[in-house]
């Protein structure tokens, strides 16, 4: 649908809320609620640093993407069992299927839970079994990718790999996560090799506190698919005319880069110079329960506070989701069928 049909600004609400769409960044660690966190601590045994969920929801202040880890690590420490992991993410696939999410492709840290002695099994277990009876049950299709911390060490992420082996047939790809300033992709180079031999899709967190020049590494050295976050891609000229012509697709978390202070407000985000520029912009959540909204939250609170954003925009958004995700080619054609449809359905008033 190249060119849409007129669509009244005071429906682009109810049209960003119905259109299917899919999430592809997403940190399942990141969706857990501050009510869930206390539950989980409860029914573990976890003692934590917090009084109340409402002591625990104030924390949430974040300068930088440091102090955000910082508590992002600690709410991580109630998940001990097959049955938490599972819990989380089908808390956050039934309000994903809510916001009309079709498809999402979860990001999940297991070095965040080996470190504590949880094994990677029962991680990939809980989750892969919320991914079916989520499909089962709400119609919405999930794959996992196993994120990396780049923090720590090549030779670590080499071991969580190892460890993986026997579970790759549950995972789709692999991802690259975590503090960025200071490590760059290129610090990763021969484990996402090898990640690639056992064919395995390749994204990297790049480009949202670092700078161009770590979208090129994760782009050149790691052979990334994607680029998660990418927005700090407007600096530089050449990279942005490669995306555009390689339609390298970037997954854009606007309320967390706003809490994050990637920008100082939305009102200054660079969503739209980037769809401008032909790129393969996506609108996702990140880490919802920590910076305030889920996928139609970031699109509602973008639109409000770029008015230049049209509803050509939200159909292209939408339409890069599907195209960027890496679910078959039938799956892409269905969902965009129904993008399509619900555009037109909006167009007529119906």
């Amino acid at each position: 649908m190249s060119r849409l049909p007129p669509i009244a600004p005071a429906r682009l609400p109810a049209l960003l809320a119905a259109a299917p769409k899919a999430e592809l960044h997403i940190h399942i660690e990141g969706s857990l609620e501050p009510e869930m966190i206390f539950a989980l601590a409860r029914r573990n045994g976890v003692a934590l640093p917090f009084d109340s969920v409402q002591v625990l929801r104030r924390a949430y202040a974040f300068s930088d993407l440091q102090s955000f880890l910082d508590i992002y690590y600690a709410g991580a420490s109630v998940l001990r069992h097959e049955q938490d992991f599972y819990d989380m993410a089908r808390a956050y696939l039934a309000r994903a299927a809510m916001d009309n999410v079709v498809h999402a492709e979860i990001f999940f840290d297991p070095q965040t839970h080996t470190t504590r002695g949880v094994a990677l099994e029962t991680v990939v277990r809980g989750l892969h079994r919320a991914c079916v009876d989520a499909r089962a049950e709400l119609g919405i299709s999930a794959t996992l990718i196993m994120s990396f911390l780049r923090h720590l060490s090549e030779e670590d992420a080499f071991a969580t790999l190892e460890q993986a082996m026997p579970l790759l047939g549950r995972i789709v790809g692999v991802g690259l996560d975590s503090s960025e300033l200071g490590h760059p992709p290129e610090k990763f180079a021969r484990v996402f090799a090898r990640c690639r031999q056992l064919g395995l899709h390749v994204v990297a967190h790049a480009g949202e506190e670092g700078p161009p020049a770590y979208i090129w590494g994760a782009l050149d050295v790691l052979k990334a698919e994607r680029i998660d976050h990418g927005v700090q891609a407007v600096h530089d000229a050449a990279l942005m005319q490669r995306l555009a012509a390689e339609r390298i697709p970037l997954t854009v978390c606007p309320l967390s880069n706003q809490k994050l202070r990637v920008f100082p407000d939305l009102s200054k985000h660079n969503l739209k110079q980037l769809l401008d520029a032909g790129l393969v912009a996506t609108v996702n959540s990140d880490d919802p329960a920590y910076f305030g909204g889920y996928i139609n939250d970031n699109f509602n609170q973008t639109f409000a506070a770029l008015p230049a954003l049209t509803a050509q925009d939200a159909w292209q958004l939408a339409s890069n989701s599907f195209e960027a995700s890496f679910a078959t080619a039938a799956d892409k054609r269905a969902w965009q069928g129904q993008l399509d449809e619900c555009f037109e359905r909006h167009a007529t008033g119906a």
